[in-house]
């Protein structure tokens, strides 16, 4: 996914989320957090740091860079040599060595796809290329069902596994043309990784995000919890739904509003339902999910996107998950959320 970054006093939307900073134009230096932003992996990354000297900026970016790099070198489906690429190239079934940090987005997508019922699945890649929201280009007309069956019969969580060995660990399939997307978890993978970057510097007053996944930690430049504000699903990218403080956890956004194309008169939204093999069409049109890791968030945004709005409530409330949705009703919007994630509400006026 690749949004176009928007700047209102000094706050930055992106994938659904605004973070706000709180930093007025004329605030003096010491009240202004050290920012250090870019492009990765399609998208955005910014890092705020409070209390933070500027004269560490050089060093703290080339080592943010780095790590995104090696996490773009690791999930990118777009490069022939990641990791990723070269696993789902494979056509063998022998387990393949992966990076820790794989292995662990790995063991928390099967989980969560386990607990959705198989709505949140990494699996689904040939569905995705299909439809032209991967490395392929986009189909100049509609799947055909026959099609569809046959990218289906290439997916499934209970085809792939995770091996830990005392000598590290391996990713395996049971399927030579199984496909692994990890684009639904790499920002809230990417983000945790910037945070634990973070913190490994000395610094514990941070925000952190990469596209639509966020972390942070402390306090901002002016003393205040950092506060991060859902958007509201129109094109208008300043729009705020909510604010929420997130009090040391992950929070990430899903949505179907932004990422969509046309065909056949049709718009298709980039997530793909893994029981249809087609793109959503209900009404839920963005999941936020605040979990004590990014990661987690953002593993679930998507599975909860899928499910759509009634399956995604009574799954937050099984789970205990702190979710806020909204859905599309006739020409408006409603918004639902769980008990859970009222204890990080903030007034959208404040």
């Amino acid at each position: 996914m690749f949004l176009k970054p928007v700047y209102l006093r000094c706050t930055l939307l992106l994938c659904g989320v605004s973070l706000l900073s709180a930093c007025d134009r004329d605030a003096s230096e010491q009240d202004t957090p050290l920012v250090i932003e870019g492009k990765t992996m399609g998208t955005f990354y910014r890092v705020s740091l409070a209390g933070v000297d500027k004269s560490r900026e050089a060093a703290l970016r080339e080592q943010i860079e780095a790590q995104l790099k090696e996490d773009d070198h690791q999930l990118s489906t777009y490069k022939d040599d990641s990791v990723l690429s070269r696993f789902n190239q494979y056509q063998g079934n022998v387990p393949q060595p992966v990076s820790e940090g794989m292995a662990d987005a790995v063991v928390t997508s099967l989980r969560i796809g386990r607990l959705t019922g198989g709505a949140m699945d990494i699996t689904v890649g040939p569905l995705v290329n299909l439809w032209g929201f991967g490395p392929d280009k986009q189909p100049v007309k509609t799947p055909t069902a026959e099609q569809i069956s046959a990218a289906r019969a290439l997916t499934g969580l209970q085809h792939l596994k995770v091996i830990q060995q005392s000598d590290g660990q391996y990713l395996q399939k049971d399927l030579a043309g199984m496909y692994v997307d990890l684009s639904t978890v790499g920002e809230g993978y990417a983000t945790d990784h910037l945070a634990r970057l973070v913190e490994g510097n000395g610094i514990s007053n941070y925000l952190v995000s990469v596209g639509g996944a966020v972390v942070s930690r402390g306090h901002n430049a002016q003393g205040n919890p950092w506060q991060v504000a859902i958007q509201k699903p129109t094109d208008k990218e300043t729009a705020v739904q909510a604010i929420v403080d997130l009090q040391g956890m992950g929070i990430s956004t899903s949505g179907s509003y932004r990422n969509y194309y046309e065909l056949n008169g049709k718009r298709l939204s980039h997530i793909i339902d893994p029981a249809t093999g087609s793109p959503i069409t209900h009404k839920l049109v963005s999941a936020t999910v605040i979990a004590p890791t990014a990661l987690e968030a953002d593993g679930w945004d998507t599975g909860l996107m899928v499910l759509g709005t009634q399956k995604a409530l009574a799954l937050a409330e099984q789970q205990h998950l702190a979710v806020y949705l909204i859905t599309k009703e006739g020409d408006g919007f409603k918004t639902y959320m769980s008990p859970q994630f009222k204890a990080y509400l903030k007034d959208p006026q404040s």
